[in-house]
């Protein structure tokens, strides 16, 4: 089957993912893979008809909806989504973010204000120097496979995940799957089924996409990220925009 043109995230968080959707049955489907925060532009300018996007982004996308039981999430810490800093999250006068997701970006100004009371400037990072020359009341918030470069070099590590479920008690859901109304259900089915065989193949995907020299690989994949999108992650979801209408009046959970 001819899945069509999908849009996935080019992290090692997805790679199971990819690696279902190329080697699941006869399965087929043009791949565009991006950050993120490009992904959601595919979509909107219709170079995608499936697509992996922040959550941040559902509520905004018009002819779109949720799609196959599996996201992108995390019951424990995830590790590729965290703020470094040299002095405690209480000092921060400047937040640089990073642009390659807005989830994360709208998270870290719900736990600023709810979590740690503070009102620090935010700042859009268009690259990572800053990262390499901090004040000592910079704090940077990152997401994806660049974490595992910069993690070992700050004092203090706070890790998104953890910190929403220290305040909520609940997981938290960084992307999910979208299509396109029109998308057949059969082609829904098919992709669901393929998710599920790259998620059962976790090393192999690992191996097969040359991350096998990456001594965190498997232990992310399993224990970090969390493939399932439960109940309570729904839960986590609907929570998550609720909350993040303080910030992006557009993010409407109705």
């Amino acid at each position: 089957m001819y899945l069509g043109r999908v849009a996935a995230v080019s992290y090692l968080n997805t790679v199971p993912f990819i690696y279902g959707i190329e080697h699941a049955h006869s399965l087929r489907a043009d791949l565009l893979l991006s950050p993120p925060s490009a992904n959601v532009e595919a979509f909107v300018n219709g170079l995608a008809d499936i697509a992996l996007v922040p959550s941040a982004a559902v509520p905004l996308l018009t002819d779109a909806h949720i799609v196959t039981r599996y996201c992108l999430g995390a019951h424990n810490p995830v590790r590729s989504v965290v703020i470094l800093s040299n002095s405690p999250i209480t000092n921060t006068k400047r937040l640089y973010l990073d642009s390659h997701s807005r989830t994360s970006v709208l998270l870290s100004k719900i736990l600023c204000d709810e979590l740690w009371h503070i009102q620090p400037d935010f700042v859009h990072m268009n690259g990572y120097s800053a990262v390499d020359t901090p004040a000592g009341d910079d704090a940077f918030l990152l997401i994806g496979d660049k974490v595992f470069d910069y993690e070992n070099r700050f004092a203090y590590k706070y890790d998104l995940a953890e910190a929403w479920e220290n305040m909520t008690s609940l997981p938290f859901v960084f992307a999910v799957w979208i299509a396109r109304h029109n998308i057949p259900d059969t082609h829904i089915a098919a992709l669901e089924e393929a998710l599920a065989y790259g998620v059962a193949h976790i090393p192999e995907s690992i191996a097969w996409y040359g991350h096998s020299g990456k001594p965190y690989s498997l232990d992310y994949l399993t224990n970090n990220i969390d493939f399932i999108f439960d109940e309570q992650k729904h839960k986590a979801l609907s929570l998550y925009w609720e909350k993040g209408m303080k910030f992006s009046p557009r993010i409407n959970p109705g």
